[in-house]
């Protein structure tokens, strides 16, 4: 899927989506907190929204540009939409519901309904009703008809974000994988987690702007600035002072540390990732980055620790707080210290 998107459209309320990027292969996340702007750009890629200015090019054919006057109606962009509630006709069968996006004679519609059905594991429940099915069951049927229609473009709207956790995981890994081996995937979510597994590239957006595009795995472990290292997950976060070539002083860590990277002169922050702190054995307390811990505060998740700790000789312990995440199967607890790779500290503008 090769798609160029720039568009700009004024919805009143102090919000303006203005957004642009390109992007010749791939699947796609479009990762933002709520009323960020990412369901605005998809329904303006498929047609239900319409930008004030800008253009859309997918795979070379302009669906809108509104300099020449060119808006093609959703029908027309070949561009498949799964919402949030599916939007199933309920009074048709799910072999009636996937037949309606297929074109050809019945005999053809027939065989190839037979195909989705096994395809997607829904055989043996042609004749049942929406109401009739599970919710995994109504969303196969509703990405079955999306495909059935060979759409250029398959876009995902927040498709788990109903569901409890238990549903929404499983549900999350079947459709996923049913869509794996596509490059035509546009996926809105605010997980970054879905977006980290799922997605090839990422555009980060908030405000109705873009604050990051690039791969995926380059986004997380180097995003730059500091809206988009929030919006990754990065939960220890402080301001800087530049003290050499490689070094720094935490400010709202109370600590100094060394990097693997040149400290950038425009950086005003630094970025560590709870899941990076590594655990000094016993009677190797000393050394660069090591920090002693005093621990404040420890939460027990299903499968990890979330530590909250203060460096130890601390004068400030309600302002030097960092995050330290770690398995709960670890052979130890929280160490006495933990050590900061160098590697591991991300710049942020």
């Amino acid at each position: 899927m090769a798609i160029d998107l720039h568009i700009n459209k004024n919805f009143g309320r102090d919000f303006t989506l203005d957004i642009g990027f390109r992007m010749d292969t791939g699947r796609l996340g479009i990762l933002g907190a709520s009323g960020s702007g990412k369901s605005m750009t998809l329904r303006s890629l498929a047609g239900i929204e319409i930008p004030d200015r800008g253009a859309i090019v997918l795979n070379g054919r302009v669906l809108f540009d509104a300099a020449t006057r060119v808006n093609l109606p959703p029908q027309r962009r070949r561009v498949g939409y799964l919402f949030q509630s599916y939007a199933l006709f309920p009074n048709m069968t799910v072999a009636g519901n996937i037949a309606v996006a297929l074109a050809g004679s019945g005999k053809e519609r027939r065989a190839r309904t037979g195909e989705y059905l096994e395809r997607f594991g829904l055989a043996g429940m042609e004749n049942r009703l929406p109401h009739q099915l599970s919710g995994g069951q109504q969303q196969r049927v509703a990405t079955a008809r999306m495909l059935a229609a060979d759409p250029e473009a398959v876009l995902l709207d927040e498709p788990f974000s109903a569901l409890d956790s238990h549903l929404r995981e499983r549900m999350e890994l079947q459709l996923l994988d049913l869509l794996r081996d596509r490059d035509d995937v546009i996926l809105v979510t605010h997980s970054r987690d879905v977006a980290y597994r799922f997605a090839t590239h990422i555009l980060a957006i908030d405000g109705g702007r873009v604050l990051a595009f690039g791969p995926t795995r380059e986004l997380f472990q180097n995003p730059r600035r500091l809206a988009v290292a929030a919006l990754t997950g990065c939960k220890n976060i402080s301001r800087i002072r530049k003290i050499g070539s490689h070094s720094f002083t935490a400010l709202d860590w109370g600590v100094t540390l060394n990097a693997a990277d040149p400290v950038p002169d425009t950086a005003t922050h630094a970025g560590i990732r709870a899941h990076d702190f590594q655990p000094v054995p016993a009677g190797e307390g000393s050394g660069d980055n090591v920090i002693a811990v005093r621990i404040v505060e420890q939460n027990e998740d299903v499968f990890e620790w979330n530590v909250i700790f203060v460096p130890a000789e601390s004068t400030e312990p309600e302002r030097h707080r960092l995050w330290y995440k770690y398995s709960k199967y670890a052979a130890d607890g929280v160490p006495g210290h933990l050590r900061v790779p160098p590697e591991a500290i991300m710049f942020l503008e």
